[in-house]
């Protein structure tokens, strides 16, 4: 058992733990160049060879095979048809070129030793004596016999590599999903896991994943590049860093956000297109003692709608969206309710098809709740359509071991379902690889936003906050709202929902400056 706050740590393989990147690049290069010149001969396409930096980087290093070659392809303005994965080398089809150019990997692979970053396994190797899960996960079909070649097979619990995806039916990087079920397999959560890349997508898969951590490994000075993507920090080699390191991470604390005002606002309001995200307990409204109490100020509804008029807000919560709706009452703004399973917003909707499954048995769970601690003085059980809750803010602290005894016997016999804490609150959710992290990113993907593009500002003050945070983190801003200082993934912190109501103040007069002097 890890003795740290981190449970796994999951690498990527070429680059990160082999010196096969090379390999893998140049197979790319031979293939491409070969189209290329084919192009060029039969179609009079003029010749512009597959560069390193400029095609492979970009387009093609980390994501799976056929992804690359579309990407690339793409990237030229050239168009062939997708085919099918059985489509023998010489075809002309997206799956012909991929499937070339993992034979003349194979080819390679065969003839050359394969190379190991002896850094990454000397960190391996102590991750695994302080107890911490190992896993591998890589868009190559390849990683079995690279990692057979190389002799380090067995330093893997878990291996989640192009084969396992097809199998699966996985999405490929830049999608978090090899990661996250990498994590899941090794027993535990991207919150407490760390992914290892030096690839752009693979970082913002990690990122994307909601990941604890994003270390990228910075091969080809590239930091800058790994940062923007979504890398927490990037570094040259493992050598540079130590657990303790990785384990100070996670106990960073957000930094106060108006002593460094002057800092953060050129950041904040940046010219870009500001997207900005609200929890509502305890951050539009203050913390009260029964759900139905948390009235939101007639002066902050102001401040949201007036924000709402130049900006693109959303509300994400963990109450239902038809609540939240009509406690916020605001015309056109975008909610995602029951932690982002239900969402709605103008011109589009979702709700999430594997926590829709679960309704029925959050309804009979709620039954049966209410039979079993309906009778302590100070429970209050709410069903939201997709999860439960059970808050014990106004319940003696005696009865605190009943009511988790009761919750983790539900959660036992309830493989779909999982149990979260909150603030004075248990509640009872869909075990499935969806919360407030990626209903943002849904948001954003629906609406066309780009993360470069734009200026993302995500405030929440609770447990389910901390899935948003992370999915924000290095290419937006993360803001804890809480009255005390606490470990978070947050950027910054406000301290009240008065000061919330500061910042969105301060955010209006800026942009009604700034339409002033345009």
């Amino acid at each position: 058992m890890s003795q740290y706050s981190f449970d796994a740590v999951i690498f990527d393989l070429d680059g990160v733990v082999t010196k096969t990147a090379l390999i893998h690049a140049g197979a790319w290069k031979l293939v491409f160049d070969q189209y290329l010149r084919l192009r060029e001969k039969r179609d009079g396409e003029p010749f512009r060879e597959f560069m390193h930096d400029a095609d492979y980087l970009p387009y093609v290093d980390g994501k799976p095979r056929y992804d690359g070659v579309e990407s690339f392809l793409e990237s030229r303005g050239i168009k062939v048809p997708f085919g099918e994965p059985s489509d023998p080398p010489h075809k002309e089809t997206v799956c012909g070129i991929g499937n070339k150019k993992n034979l003349v990997l194979r080819q390679a692979l065969k003839k050359q030793e394969i190379k190991i970053y002896h850094s990454t396994i000397r960190f391996i190797e102590n991750l695994k004596k302080a107890g911490v899960k190992i896993g591998v996960a890589t868009s190559s079909k390849n990683c079995k016999l690279i990692l057979e070649s190389a002799g380090i097979e067995d330093l893997f619990t878990v291996r989640v590599d192009g084969e396992v995806s097809d199998k699966l039916g996985l999405k490929g990087k830049p999608q978090g999903d090899i990661f996250v079920t990498a994590a899941r397999s090794l027993g535990t959560t991207p919150a407490k896991s760390i992914v290892v890349e030096d690839a752009i997508s693979g970082v913002q898969a990690g990122r994307n994943g909601g990941f604890g951590l994003v270390l990228g490994i910075a091969r080809k000075d590239n930091e800058s590049e790994l940062i923007k993507n979504g890398a927490d920090i990037a570094i040259g080699d493992l050598s540079e860093i130590t657990i303790d390191w990785l384990e100070n991470w996670f106990h960073k604390k957000p930094k106060p956000l108006f002593k460094l005002w002057n800092e953060v606002e050129p950041a904040i309001l940046s010219g870009k297109r500001l997207v900005l995200f609200f929890d509502y307990d305890g951050t539009l409204t203050p913390i009260v003692e029964r759900p139905e109490l948390a009235v939101m100020p007639e002066d902050m509804r102001d401040a949201v709608k007036q924000l709402s008029e130049k900006h693109t807000v959303a509300i994400v919560s963990g109450r239902m969206r038809t609540e939240v709706e009509r406690l916020v009452g605001i015309e056109g703004l975008f909610y995602a309710g029951s932690h982002g399973f239900d969402i709605s917003g103008p011109g589009f909707s979702l709700v999430q098809p594997e926590a829709k499954e679960a309704i029925s048995a959050i309804s009979s769970i709620t039954k049966q709740l209410s039979k079993e601690l309906g009778s302590i003085r100070g429970v209050l059980i709410e069903e939201k359509k997709f999860s439960v809750a059970v808050h014990y803010r106004l319940a003696g602290e005696k009865y605190l071991p009943e009511i988790k005894e009761a919750l983790e016997n539900i959660i036992r016999s309830q493989s779909k379902l999982c149990l979260m804490s909150g603030k004075k609150v248990f509640e009872i959710l869909p075990d499935i690889d969806w919360d407030k992290g990626k209903a943002i990113k849904w948001i954003m993907e629906a609406l066309k936003i780009s993360w470069s593009q734009a200026s993302v500002v995500y405030l929440g003050d609770d447990t389910t906050d901390e899935y948003a945070f992370r999915t924000i983190r290095s290419r937006g801003t993360g803001i804890l709202v809480s009255e005390e200082p606490k470990e978070s993934a947050a950027d910054f912190q406000l301290f009240s929902t008065a000061e919330v109501k500061r910042l969105l103040e301060k955010i209006a007069a800026f942009s009604e400056k700034d339409k002033k002097e345009k």
